[in-house]
């Protein structure tokens, strides 16, 4: 996606979405962007609840860069878990992916650049291979760089890389190697995934 559309869609969904958008490049071109809209005088119309639902949908689903096929399946999944909120199954589910633990453990700057990683095939997932962003990693399972991917420049200076890794997760830098030892969550306020299934509950 080019980098003005994510702007566009930062504007509508909040700076939040995108690692890009967090950036001075981007408050600049929004300062550019309300000086230009400061000579428009229409009042904006008021957003329903419906609206805000949708908002809060979107943003999640942008910022995990999962499609919307994808996204419904995995609100369908965290709807028949018994036992927990489906909220919190949708964001476990979600901060589970495979390109999220990888953008997590600070490998990748972007989850769009830790897909490609994983693309790539630089990762093993229990012992074995995989090709696969959206594959789902569970309590225990062990994620390792590949032995042939650990000379690269990606994996340059990882304990400056790996500073900020959620406790859910386990890191060995030595070994290159990590490992799920809970459940996967997110302290992302700007998420609100009880309102992402309100919107899916209407």
């Amino acid at each position: 996606m080019i980098l003005g559309a994510k702007y566009k869609i930062c504007r509508r969904l909040g700076s939040g979405v995108y690692d890009k958008c967090q950036s001075q490049k981007y408050m600049l071109s929004e300062a550019r962007h309300a000086k230009s809209k400061q000579s428009n005088t229409k009042r904006r119309k008021q957003i329903t609840d419906f609206g805000l639902q949708l908002i809060a949908k979107q943003r999640v689903r942008f910022t995990y860069g999962v499609t919307e096929k994808q996204f419904v399946n995995y609100v369908r999944k965290a709807e028949v878990v018994a036992g927990m909120k489906s909220s919190d199954k949708l964001a476990e589910l979600l901060e589970g992916r495979l390109d999220n633990i990888v953008y997590r453990l600070g490998f990748a700057s972007s989850r769009r650049h830790a897909r490609q990683m994983v693309s790539h095939g630089h990762f093993l997932v229990n012992g074995k291979r995989s090709k696969v962003p959206s594959q789902q990693i569970n309590s225990g399972d062990i994620i390792s760089i590949r032995e042939g991917s650990k000379s690269s420049v990606l994996f340059q200076d990882l304990v400056k890389k790996s500073s900020n890794i959620p406790n859910w997760l386990s890191f060995d830098i030595k070994t290159g190697v990590a490992t799920l030892s809970g459940r996967p969550k997110t302290e992302d306020s700007f998420l609100d995934f009880n309102t992402v299934m309100e919107f899916y509950s209407r």
